[in-house]
């Protein structure tokens, strides 16, 4: 197929593109720079610009749609502008192109209310209650996607939870930083029982979404290892991959909340040049279980992750020795 990919110069995004080409489909992809993946075929711009979109999807059998505004704090203008309204037009444009499979990847925060998920499977997506502007504006998206499958353009939304390996430029790069500067607190000990995805995981998982489309149309899978750990086990074997001291210091989830609480107002009158140090979000996140059946993904995309949670602690040491 002639697949166009968004958000190809993200993490994620370069590998599902890699992932793509090795599969043997033609692979252009839309983003603000470069993707930087040899063999695909780069349009630069924007997703919220309607003629470069309209030329992105000319001729294209299928999208893969990565391009978000991610962060845990920022103008909510934006998030809506990148996440609802730039996957609208996307869609729109797909739609008159005669796009016939369009892959929506979204996030397990879009259906997060704040309380611990044990085994859940993907709930529908819940704007209302979804917590942070990523999050909600995600949930709407993928609503607005999920709403627009059809016989001849069937779409499904996948949901990569916490995607890591070498070359992250976000999880693991700020796990590490943080912990060489002592900065890195465990909440309520690290117990909380967590699952992650390995990004070569992550990739051949939405490729097979993609191939999978006329089948599982109108549906949402979450996708993981299927390999929950204590979120503190999985901090500690990142920050032992890059060589640091994993951190040792627990502080109480309610007082985390309450400091992000804090935090978020001021970010909102004078924002930092990086990402907060804790939110209501985040401290949410690293103190409550979030782990996912993936009976449904692995059945209906007929996919099984190719790399342990252990091989890819491995891969991010050696990644880090070589450097």
């Amino acid at each position: 197929m002639i697949v166009l990919a968004t958000g190809a110069s993200g993490f994620l995004g370069r590998a599902v593109v890699s992932s793509l080409l090795a599969a043997g489909h033609e692979v252009r992809t839309l983003q603000r720079r470069p993707s930087g993946v040899e063999g695909a075929r780069d349009i630069t711009g924007s997703i919220t610009d309607r003629a470069t979109v309209e030329t992105a999807v000319d001729g294209a059998d299928a999208v893969v749609h990565l391009a978000a505004k991610v962060s845990l704090a920022g103008d909510p203008r934006e998030f809506v502008a990148v996440n609802i309204d730039g996957t609208r037009m996307l869609l729109d444009a797909a739609s008159r192109a005669g796009v016939e499979r369009f892959v929506q990847v979204s996030s397990p925060s879009v259906a997060h209310a704040g309380s611990a998920l044990a085994g859940a499977g993907a709930d529908p997506a819940d704007p209302v209650h979804a917590r942070g502007e990523y999050a909600r504006t995600k949930a709407e998206a993928e609503l607005v996607a999920l709403a627009r499958d059809s016989a001849a353009m069937r779409v499904v939304a996948i949901r990569p939870h916490l995607v890591w390996g070498p070359g992250d430029t976000q999880l693991v790069a700020r796990i590490v930083a943080r912990a060489k500067r002592g900065t890195l607190p465990l909440l309520n000990g690290g117990t909380a029982l967590i699952d992650s995805t390995y990004v070569e995981n992550a990739a051949s998982g939405i490729v097979a979404a993609l191939e999978r489309a006329p089948e599982v149309g109108g549906r949402a899978y979450v996708l993981t290892n299927g390999e929950p750990r204590p979120v503190g086990d999985l901090m500690a074997g990142i920050c032992r991959a890059a060589g640091v001291t994993p951190p040792r210091f627990s502080v109480p989830a309610g007082l985390a909340r309450a400091a992000g609480a804090a935090v978020e107002k001021v970010w909102a009158v004078r924002p930092g040049a990086d990402e907060p140090p804790m939110t209501r979000f985040l401290a949410e996140q690293l103190s409550t279980a979030h782990w996912f059946d993936q009976t449904a993904i692995r059945r209906d995309l007929q996919w099984q992750p190719a790399v342990s949670l252990d091989e890819g602690l491995a891969r991010l040491a050696r990644s880090y020795a070589v450097r």
